[in-house]
């Protein structure tokens, strides 16, 4: 019961915060709101077995990936919020970021969440699991798809060739 109240309470923000999106299945928050929800819903399937058997092979791989998630959403903000100069969204930037994990990497937000969702589906690896977190990555990639023809739009042919220099989610990876 308690994780169904976490479940509506949590997904009654991510909803308000989504909702602009929604009357859009063509913007990129139309599919972020999806995996943040998949991401929600492994979160709660797996929060028992948080600190279960802190020294397994799972929980080894798994801090590393949180750990490494915090710190990319929390710089990416930071570095969209100095540099990006954004209107009134720190999305809605209006100079393109290329600098710290920008500079490698074009979406360090989106990896963040990659890092989040495989993070916490190593707490307790399961069938239904992986399920999940297969889907989540799914949508995080369409939403960073979207959100590339986007900023084409936007920013036209420097965020094209900005495209041929970075990795989309994982610096020196295809």
């Amino acid at each position: 019961m308690f994780k169904l109240i976490i479940f509506v309470l949590v997904s009654a923000g991510i909803i308000h915060l989504s909702r602009p999106y929604f009357r859009d299945p063509h913007s990129h928050g139309f599919h972020r709101f999806f995996a943040f929800e998949l991401i929600l819903i492994l979160f709660l399937l797996n929060v028992a077995q948080w600190f279960h058997d802190p020294f397994s092979i799972f929980q080894i791989i798994s801090w590393p990936l949180l750990l490494f998630s915090g710190f990319l959403v929390m710089h990416g903000f930071h570095i969209l919020r100095i540099i990006g100069k954004p209107k009134d969204k720190v999305e809605d930037t209006t100079v393109l970021v290329t600098q710290g994990a920008f500079r490698y990497i074009r979406h360090p937000l989106y990896s963040s969440l990659l890092f989040l969702g495989w993070g916490i589906f190593f707490k307790d690896p399961s069938f239904i699991g992986c399920i999940l977190v297969m889907a989540a990555s799914a949508f995080i990639t369409a939403t960073a798809r979207i959100e590339e023809n986007e900023n084409i739009n936007k920013f036209g042919k420097i965020y094209v060739d900005y495209m041929k220099k970075t990795k989309m989610f994982i610096p020196f990876l295809f």
